[in-house]
């Protein structure tokens, strides 16, 4: 039938079904020029020649590299990578706009480190011999350690958002550690909450002791100025208790009421895992930090009736930030000789993002660096004291299984269940069982660590 149509329609009308197919074709044929032009624009965007010289250009996921300076120290610094480096220059664009008697006119500039340039071989800088580092390319060209763990593990200025968020922005640094014969264990947190009044914000410290199964909870409140936070952290002062970062080891001092101490935890870049931050409705925001996935931590702690030395402990650090108002997490972590596993997911409210779109993470480190990240991950703590992790992805394919021994449980008023009952704050700690493979090497170990999960009561 659609033959005969197309038939009658050329013998009745010859020279208009010419011009039609005539201009058919060739709108097929522009259309499949354009789309090859455009594979050959796409592939020369991501041509190290014409990014800047080098061999290899990287970017992040979505455009710019976010923590730049981490990736050259954290993970191209990395001993493993270094050898096969010759040169690295970071690099940035952005839009510029120059005011005209006529307008304004857009222009894209490119901004970069002379001298590291030139090392990559970059064919604008090159034959420039004006162009030298000014004073502050150095801490780029040369990143000092400290202060790219500094920079990780900075405070956050309470963001613009929604005025029903407000009263829930907290901001903390976690610690954990235990000795190592695993008889005690401790969880540390240093927490600046909303603001009080200008300029001053909320803030409390709180220790959970556990010896032999017996756990203790110490704590301190306080306001702290804000300027003050945001400009020395993590650095931070709350009523006589302090953390101070010196190079690469965190030392804490502790006035808790009946107890006192002093720790310190020996962080490494190769052991941090880089920001990550998650952006909902309303300017909801939710990030997280590891500038210290395992490391030596030390210390003593003094009750008056008791001692605990922790000479030979092992410790982490994370740092969070965000609106916590009906917000949940699972979260994992466990270290095994030089080898360090972490694993988390946020649960935010549905009316800012939507709870199942948001994807886990488990990230592997070595004592060089990052070995594997995949956010194809299943946390199932359904059936506690058990709790079954599985991830997958191009590096990693590993299974955690967590047997849970003891368990300390909190209320917390600010996260709520579905069905608008309060939730039970469940930190945990046990045996996790690992089996499988991280970038080609196998994975079988069993050891001591800590997880955390929200359950309605």
């Amino acid at each position: 039938m659609m033959f005969r149509v197309a038939w009658r329609s050329l013998v009745t009308h010859p020279v208009r079904a010419t011009v039609l197919a005539g201009g058919f074709g060739f709108g097929i044929a522009v259309m499949a020029a354009l789309l090859g032009v455009g594979e050959v624009i796409l592939d020369q965007a991501h041509s190290p020649a014409l990014a800047g010289g080098g061999d290899i250009a990287i970017s992040g996921a979505f455009g710019a590299v976010e923590s730049a300076r981490f990736v050259m120290t954290g993970v191209l610094g990395a001993p493993d990578v270094a050898r096969s480096l010759k040169a690295v220059a970071p690099s940035r664009k952005a839009r510029l706009y120059l005011l005209s008697p006529r307008g304004p006119i857009g222009i894209t500039a490119r901004g970069g480190i002379p001298s590291l340039e030139k090392a990559v071989g970059d064919p604008e800088v090159l034959p420039v011999r004006t162009w030298k580092d000014a004073p502050g390319d150095h801490a780029w060209a040369h990143p000092d350690p400290g202060l790219v763990l500094r920079a990780m593990d900075r405070f956050h200025a309470i963001p613009t958002a929604d005025p029903k968020w407000a009263a829930s922005w907290a901001e903390w640094l976690y610690f954990n550690g235990r000795s190592g014969d695993g008889r005690t264990r401790l969880y540390l947190t240093f927490l600046v909450g909303p603001a009080t009044s200008r300029g001053r914000r909320a803030a409390g410290v709180r220790l959970q002791l556990e010896h032999d199964g017996k756990p203790a909870t110490y704590s301190a409140a306080a306001e702290v100025d804000e300027g003050a936070v945001l400009a020395e952290s993590p650095d931070i002062q709350i009523a006589g208790n302090s953390v101070r970062l010196e190079g690469l080891t965190y030392r804490i001092g502790l006035k808790l009421g009946g107890l006192t101490g002093d720790l310190s935890l020996d962080a490494s870049i190769g052991g941090s895992m880089p920001p990550a931050v998650i952006h909902g409705n309303g300017g909801w925001v939710s990030g997280y930090v590891v500038p210290a996935l395992s490391g030596r931590m030390q210390g003593r702690l003094d009750t008056g009736r008791e001692s605990f030395v922790l000479d030979d402990g092992v410790g982490y650090h994370d740092h969070n930030w965000g609106f916590w108002r009906d917000v949940t997490w699972q979260w994992g972590q466990v270290a095994h000789e030089t080898l360090s596993i972490v694993y988390g997911r946020v649960f935010p409210p549905a009316e800012v993002a939507d709870p199942s779109r948001v994807p886990g993470f488990l990230a592997v480190l070595g004592p060089d660096g990052p070995l594997g990240f995949s956010t194809n991950v299943s946390i199932d703590d359904s059936s506690l004291p058990r709790v079954a992790v599985r991830a997958r992805g191009k590096s990693v394919d590993l299974q955690l299984d967590f047997d849970v021994a003891d368990t300390v449980g909190t209320d917390m008023a600010l996260s709520r269940a579905p069905v608008d009952r309060p939730m039970r704050f469940l930190q945990m700690a046990g045996i996790f069982r690992a089996t499988g493979t991280v970038a080609g090497r196998p994975i079988d170990f069993s050891s001591r660590g800590a997880a955390e999960t929200f359950k309605a009561h």
